[in-house]
């Protein structure tokens, strides 16, 4: 059986840069992102992709969305739950209500979604089981200056990925979180510039190929599912995450 997966955040970056490798390498793979050009850019002419425009933080549209994927390919192996969002470094009081709700919606909410959807698809589908694979960040173990919705985001998708790894075990799903740390995205692009580091100075930072963390999520999925990494981080090497502050 052809394996299948569903990147969310599909249009961009390490979305992009996954679900490009996964077409590669063979797999059915469903791209959702919340507009349709850019998915369809992402797929190119491939044969295997299935195009899913949709906003992770509503969850009807997700309904329909795995709905259509469980229609179409019966079974779903891999959610690699990646879409996210963040807000400009500034100190807690400079960061307004509403940035604050959507990075939560997007980051907690959006991820929180999937997983419960793929969760419920993993469960009801014969052979049962399959993996979710969260996407973290070094945030969430450390935090840059001023990054309080982002970092405590990122501090909640370590919780949900720890639920799910334990409350999966006896449907044989599978839960892991990729720790990410300066992949050149248009979000990472500030670091070439300089950002703001924890002595109050600016410098810029080394960044590493999007195309190392998709290769990292395609090891993590393409393992069986009686094994499981729980956790990896994959960065620019010299970047300052050990040792940061």
């Amino acid at each position: 059986m052809t394996q299948t997966i569903l990147v969310t955040g599909a249009g961009s970056g390490i979305g992009r840069a996954t679900a490009r490798l996964f077409l590669d390498r063979g797999w059915r793979t469903a791209l959702m992102g919340r507009r349709a050009d850019v998915l369809h850019e992402t797929a190119g002419d491939a044969d295997d992709a299935l195009v899913l425009p949709c906003d992770v933080t509503d969850p009807d549209a997700l309904d329909a969305a795995f709905a259509r994927i469980e229609s179409e390919w019966g079974h779903l192996d891999v959610l690699f739950n990646n879409a996210g969002t963040n807000v400009a470094s500034r100190p807690i009081d400079e960061i307004s209500v509403a940035e604050w709700r959507q990075v939560l919606d997007v980051n907690v909410g959006g991820t929180f979604l999937a997983a419960r959807a793929a969760f419920g698809l993993m469960r009801r589908q014969s052979p049962q089981g399959g993996r979710i694979i969260n996407n973290g960040s070094v945030s969430a173990h450390v935090p840059r200056p001023g990054s309080a919705p982002y970092t405590l985001s990122k501090h909640a998708v370590t919780g949900l990925t720890r639920t799910l790894s334990l409350d999966g075990r006896r449907f044989g799903i599978a839960c892991g979180q990729i720790d990410i740390g300066n992949a050149l995205t248009d979000m990472a692009e500030k670091m070439t510039r300089g950002v703001p580091q924890a002595d109050g100075t600016e410098k810029v930072e080394p960044v590493m190929d999007a195309r190392h963390v998709a290769e990292a999520v395609l090891h993590m999925a393409s393992l069986p599912l009686d094994v499981n990494v729980p956790f990896m981080t994959v960065m620019a090497s010299a970047m300052p995450y050990i040792g940061r502050g």
